[in-house]
């Protein structure tokens, strides 16, 4: 199973492993949801997915995550996990378009695109233990690295915009922050909706 333990602090010193989401590593990734009351309202990150040739999301009611093994199983469900030791912290959701079609904002984001990208970014989620300490980021650069591994690309995303003299809690910040993702290395590239962006960034393929 393909991993890497590049994640780092700022001083360079390796904090964490990422793996990616595999049947075998669904269960940490289920262990994380269900601390969570299967996050964002009990999805199990199904939200952004549709079905498949093989699998209608109505057939599961989202039944502890059932539909999300089955799109992990079929193979069409990617996330860079974040490990501390045996337990996933934290993950960062892609896939491309046909594999996350749900997308927010989808007819204006479609309206304006003028050069669809292979992949997209859709979320992330952190353990509540482990917020604002720079865990999505390390979910976010290892998503870029499994991206790579697998031929690389054009990778769009849809961080959301702060308000101005508003603290938003980490909770609701599912897509990250523009701030995150312009420190990645993405560029603006237009607003999305009232609160969100379209960034992209082009992952050559790993060597």
């Amino acid at each position: 199973m393909a991993e890497t333990d590049k994640a780092s602090d700022d001083t360079g010193a390796t904090r964490h492993v990422i793996k990616p989401l595999t049947p075998e590593t669904f269960p940490a990734w289920l262990a994380l949801a269900d601390k969570h009351n299967g996050v964002w309202g009990g999805c199990y990150c199904s939200y952004f997915h549709g079905d498949t040739e093989h699998t209608a999301k109505a057939d599961f009611d989202n039944n502890r995550g059932a539909y999300k093994k089955r799109l992990v199983e079929e193979g069409v469900a990617h996330a860079a996990l974040v490990f501390d030791g045996d337990q996933a912290i934290a993950w960062c959701e892609y896939g491309t378009p046909a594999e996350l079609p749900g997308i927010y904002h989808r007819k204006e984001y479609d309206a304006g695109e003028q050069n669809p990208a292979p992949w997209r970014i859709t979320c992330f989620f952190v353990d509540r233990d482990h917020r604002r300490s720079g865990v999505a980021r390390e979910a976010l650069d290892g998503a870029l690295d499994l991206i790579a591994k697998a031929g690389g690309g054009e990778v769009v995303s849809f961080p959301n915009v702060p308000v101005e003299g508003k603290k938003t809690s980490a909770s609701f910040l599912h897509n990250g922050t523009r701030r995150m993702f312009e420190k990645a290395g993405f560029t603006f590239e237009r607003d999305l909706g009232k609160r969100k962006t379209v960034m992209r960034i082009t992952v050559p393929p790993a060597a």
